[in-house]
C-alpha cells in the first residue's frame, strides 16, 4: 500500500488524491484515472510542489477567470516514476524518472500550430478547473510531456522544471543576453527563478526589489548582485526609482515585474531605460493604472507572458550542468497524510520565509 492509499479487497492500490472541495478545504480522497491511452504513461507521483495559484483556488475557488465549480485535484509543479507506459510510447520504460509537463494543448488551433501552444484556448491545465491536477498517487499523462531526468537531477528538482519554466520563458519573451542588466522586481518563488534563469541566459549584473527583507537575503544569497528594499505606498516610487537605478550603476535593459501590482509595475516603466523592456510576469492585479504615455514617449517595450513553451529541455539542462541550482529555493517538505497536506497549504499561505513548500509522495 502507497503512502496516501488504500487497498482494494483484490489487493490492488486505490489511488489517492488531495481533492480542493470547499473554500480553504481539501480532503485526501479516492481518485479514479482514465484508460492509458497509446501515447500516454502512468506516474507514481514523488515530488510535488506547491504553487500559488494552488493557495489562490484554496483561498477562494478562483485565480484569475479560472473558477472551481466543482471538486477538484490541485496541483501541478511535479515529478515522478514512470510504472506503465501506452502500447505506442517508444521513449520511456517502467522505471523512468520524469518531469511533466502540467498542460495538453490541441496541437490544431492557429497558436499551436504557430508554435505558441502556450496560448491555446483549448489547453487542459494540471489542477485548472474543470482539469484535475497531480496531487496523487498517480496519474495519467500524454508521453510526450514527461521529459526524462538526467542521473544527477533529483525528482525535487523535477519538479522545480514548472516553476523554472516561468523564468525561463520570460528571458526568452525579453531577449536576455549576456548584454543585458536586468532588473526583477518582487523576490518571491516566481522573481528568485526568474532571477537565476536571467543569470543562466548571460545577464552581467542583475538587482532584485522586494518589501520583505527575508526574501531579499535568499535573494542575495542565491547571486543577485544588489537588492533593494522598497514600500507599498505609490508615492515613493519617485525616490525608490532612484534607488534602484543607483543599485544597478548602470542602464537598466530588462525589468521582469513578477508582482504585477499597480505600484510595481509604475515602478518597472519609470525605471526602465529608454527602449527598454518591461514584462510583466505577475498577475497581482487584473487591471493597473500605470503611466504609459510616459512610457511609451521613450519607447518602453511592454510584453507579458502566459504560462511557457518548449522549456523542459533547457530546464533539465541548466539543472544537469549546474548552471541553475534550484535546491536552496526548497524550504519546506510534507509527506502526503490528511494533516500534512493541510499543514503544507497553510505553510504556504503564510509565505515570507517559505518559499517552496515540496510534498514527497
Amino acid at each position: 500500500m502507497g503512502k496516501g492509499g488504500m487497498s482494494r479487497e483484490n489487493g490492488e492500490e486505490e489511488n489517492m488524491a488531495a481533492w480542493l472541495v470547499a473554500v480553504n478545504t481539501l480532503k485526501i480522497q479516492p481518485f479514479t484515472l482514465p484508460p492509458l491511452g497509446p501515447h500516454d504513461v502512468r506516474v507514481r507521483m514523488k515530488a510535488v510542489g506547491i504553487c500559488g495559484s494552488d493557495v489562490h483556488y484554496l483561498k477562494t475557488l478562483r485565480c484569475a477567470h479560472f473558477v472551481v465549480k466543482e471538486p477538484m485535484v490541485i496541483g501541478h509543479e511535479c515529478a515522478g516514476i514512470i510504472e506503465e507506459v501506452g502500447s505506442e510510447v517508444k521513449t520511456l520504460v517502467p522505471g523512468d524518472r520524469v518531469a511533466l509537463e502540467p498542460g495538453i494543448s490541441c496541437w490544431r488551433c492557429d497558436h499551436c500550430k504557430e508554435g505558441r501552444y502556450n496560448l491555446c484556448p483549448d489547453m487542459k491545465f494540471f489542477a485548472t478547473p474543470p482539469v484535475h491536477g497531480s496531487l496523487a498517487n498517480q496519474v495519467v499523462h500524454p508521453a510526450d510531456l514527461c521529459f526524462k531526468l538526467p542521473d544527477n537531477v533529483s525528482l525535487e528538482e523535477g519538479a522545480m522544471c514548472e516553476p523554472l519554466s516561468v523564468g525561463v520563458h520570460a528571458c526568452r519573451r525579453a531577449n536576455v543576453g549576456p548584454e543585458t542588466n536586468v532588473l526583477v522586481m518582487g523576490a518571491g518563488p516566481i522573481g528568485l527563478v526568474t532571477m537565476l534563469a536571467a543569470r543562466a541566459f548571460g545577464a552581467p549584473r542583475i538587482v532584485i526589489v522586494d518589501v520583505d527583507d527575508h526574501r531579499l537575503s535568499v535573494a542575495k544569497d542565491l547571486g543577485a548582485d544588489n537588492i533593494v528594499k522598497v514600500s507599498t505606498d505609490m508615492k515613493d516610487i519617485p525616490e525608490e526609482v532612484a534607488l534602484i537605478q543607483k543599485a544597478m550603476a548602470t542602464e537598466i535593459d530588462v525589468i521582469f515585474d513578477c508582482a504585477g501590482f499597480n505600484k510595481t509595475m509604475s515602478t518597472a516603466l519609470n525605471a526602465t531605460r529608454s527602449g527598454g523592456k518591461v514584462c510583466l510576469v505577475g498577475m497581482g492585479h487584473n487591471e493597473m493604472t500605470v503611466p504609459l504615455t510616459p512610457a511609451a514617449a521613450r519607447e518602453v517595450d511592454v510584453i507579458g507572458i502566459f504560462r511557457y513553451k518548449n522549456t523542459w529541455p533547457l530546464c533539465l539542462e541548466f539543472l544537469r550542468s549546474g548552471k541553475i541550482d534550484v535546491k536552496p529555493l526548497i524550504t519546506h517538505r510534507f509527506g502526503f497524510s490528511q494533516k500534512e497536506v493541510e499543514d503544507a497549504f497553510e505553510t504556504s499561505a503564510r509565505g515570507s520565509k517559505a518559499i517552496k513548500v515540496m510534498f514527497n509522495l
